[in-house]
């Protein structure tokens, strides 16, 4: 028997985020959000279903807290809710909403699990979204006089912040390919949109350090290896784009202070940017996007392998497989790749030097439910997550700065354009009662946070 200890003081936390889990879409002056608009347009969401109810998690947040508390997590991240605190965007702080996170803060606190708080994780007031969304720069002040606020409120409490959760996906998929709120297939605005978002990154950091004396500041991108699917010079240029477009567009604004040169010329050559570039930038942008941070996270789940044809709706994007057999498959039809997290982490080490850095979303989607006995043996997610903290293990021990591990979910939850056919929960939530299980998984999670490593056979 050995043990792969991980250094002291290591986060090991779950995570989660308000649309999917709070429910309480219209209680104490919630404003409407793009996912109430979006989930609300029929076609959608796969299984027509939306986040009204979701888990209850308003209400039941202290059932929470406990469940929390058992599993023996260091830490939660959460996110806030910007209708909830601002319902049209800007104005007037709404204080049932921000009373709510006072309440969970104190909560958890109590109970000595930190608080890491998640800014924004997609559910921009709608109202916003009507005037331009994050296309529209006047959205990035609204963004800092939001997190203004809620950071002069929290701040006493909460030292870890996260501005913004995969802006990758909230405008490449919200505002390029369609998949997810506001449901927009524009190039142009996905592009302006990015860069929206990482300026408003940048402004906050520097709000949330004033507001907030001892606040550790980051950001979180969703990251994938990607590798051609074959030896073929297109092949390795449809790799070399897909890095560009899922990864470097993000990384390079945000540690060298430039926007990938051969991505700019991709886009200029598909139409996307007009001849002169990236015109959406303006002097001091990039400088303000670099603003130092004190760590990166990092959401890993799989590998991109690329194939030179194009997706047919969209033609600048290079088709994507799967290398792996379906049975190495989650039921998301994501590839099972933990080598791919090791990859990911010793790359922004060593090619953007990033002083530290947090996993803050790894999990799977699997469906096993309770037994005739209440158990929820999900073998296969166990396995995922040991294997996942294998590679995260192999990364410390070539010198990357991994402060913490966020697994997700906490709860099976509301997965947006999936709705609720897919299960990413370490704990098993019954929609129809609210009732939770915590499932082997997390069982499993609770004995490796108890020995601060994973114990070998």
């Amino acid at each position: 028997m050995k043990t792969l200890k991980f250094p002291e003081h290591f986060v090991w936390g779950a995570a989660t985020s308000a649309y999917q889990i709070e429910g309480a879409a219209k209680e104490d002056g919630r404003g409407e959000s793009i996912w109430d608009r979006f989930s609300g347009t029929p076609n959608h969401v796969e299984d027509g279903s939306n986040g009204d109810v979701a888990c209850d998690h308003y209400h039941r947040w202290r059932t929470d807290i406990e469940l929390m508390h058992r599993l023996e997590l260091s830490a939660y991240r959460f996110s806030i809710a910007w209708p909830r605190i601002f319902p049209r965007g800007r104005g007037s702080m709404n204080a049932a909403g921000i009373d709510f996170y006072d309440r969970l803060v104190d909560g958890l606190l109590a109970k000595g699990i930190g608080p890491y708080a998640t800014l924004y994780h997609w559910d921009l007031p709608q109202a916003l979204e009507d005037e331009g969304g994050w296309a529209n720069r006047e959205t990035v002040e609204a963004f800092v006089g939001y997190v203004d606020a809620v950071t002069r409120r929290l701040g006493d409490r909460v030292l870890g912040w996260i501005t913004h959760n995969e802006p990758w996906c909230a405008s490449m998929l919200g505002y390029c390919t369609g998949r997810h709120a506001p449901g927009l297939r524009d190039w142009p605005r996905a592009l302006a949109a990015s860069h929206h978002l990482l300026l408003s990154h940048g402004l906050a950091t520097h709000v949330i350090r004033s507001n907030v004396k001892r606040a550790s500041v980051g950001i979180t991108l969703n990251l994938t290896p990607t590798v051609p699917a074959s030896p073929s010079v297109e092949d390795y240029d449809a790799s070399r784009h897909m890095d560009g477009f899922q990864n470097r567009w993000f990384l390079d604004p945000l540690y060298r202070r430039q926007y990938p040169a051969d991505m700019i010329a991709d886009y200029v050559a598909a139409g996307y940017l007009p001849p002169a570039g990236a015109t959406f930038v303006r002097p001091g942008d990039m400088d303000t996007i670099a603003t130092q941070t004190d760590f990166l996270g990092v959401n890993y789940y799989n590998r991109t392998v690329c194939r030179s044809d194009r997706i047919p709706e969209e033609k600048n994007l290079p088709r994507t497989v799967e290398l792996a057999p379906k049975s190495e498959w989650t039921e998301m039809g994501w590839e099972v790749y933990p080598d791919g997290l090791f990859q990911i982490l010793t790359r922004v080490a060593l090619e953007y030097m990033v002083p530290k850095i947090y996993v803050t979303e790894n999990g799977a989607s699997y469906s096993e439910g309770p037994d005739a006995m209440g158990r929820v043996a999900d073998v296969r997610r166990r396995q995922f997550v040991h294997d996942h903290l294998a590679s995260a293990h192999r990364a410390l021990v070539a010198g990357v700065p991994l402060a913490g591990y966020f697994v997700w979910s906490l709860l099976d939850n509301f997965e947006w354009d999936r709705g609720y056919t897919q299960r990413f929960g370490i704990t098993w939530v019954d929609y129809a009662t609210q009732k939770r299980v915590p499932k082997d998984c997390a069982l499993w999670y609770r004995s490796v946070i108890a020995e601060n490593g994973i114990i070998e056979a």
